[in-house]
């Protein structure tokens, strides 16, 4: 069982720097700030209802993928809308939120492990998917994993 490291009122350090932070964007009166950190909170706080326990750092990380990932469905309506002003605030947001994640793995990363699979006998997008997804969880998107295996893929067919 993988410990996560809990700070003194038994949070976890994720999930406390995003609440010191909130503090800090309140002091400085940074409503934008206020909103998106409330709002991930709330999340986070929804998801420790729904788990009925705390959260690790991990889970915490999972609920700002989830966050980042709506905001970045959210850019892609409004460049079709072309409100250009909406899509620019959810990409801040998007940015802001990316901060607090341990960064992703490259391209290139992927490719070499994804390959290392499809050595290893893979033959289909579900047995590369089934390997890969575990080994590249919160560290790289779901979508760019799956992109790059179906191009190894069909480029070893």
């Amino acid at each position: 069982m993988v410990t996560t490291p809990i700070g003194a009122a038994g949070v976890p350090e994720l999930q406390g720097k995003i609440q010191s932070d909130l503090n800090a964007a309140r002091k400085a009166q940074d409503k934008l700030s206020v909103l998106l950190l409330g709002t991930i909170l709330a999340d986070i706080k929804n998801r420790r209802i729904e788990e009925k326990r705390e959260l690790s750092d991990a889970e915490v990380g999972e609920v700002l993928r989830k966050g980042i990932k709506k905001r970045r469905e959210s850019i892609e309506m409004y460049d079709k809308a072309s409100r250009a002003d909406l899509a620019d605030r959810e990409r801040a947001e998007v940015a802001a939120l990316e901060k607090y994640l341990p960064a992703n793995v490259s391209d290139d990363e992927i490719r070499a492990a994804i390959r290392r699979i499809i050595a290893d006998g893979a033959t289909n997008i579900g047995g590369v998917m089934g390997k890969a997804s575990p080994m590249f969880k919160g560290r790289a998107e779901g979508a760019t994993v799956s992109r790059i295996a179906k191009e190894e893929l069909s480029s070893t067919h």
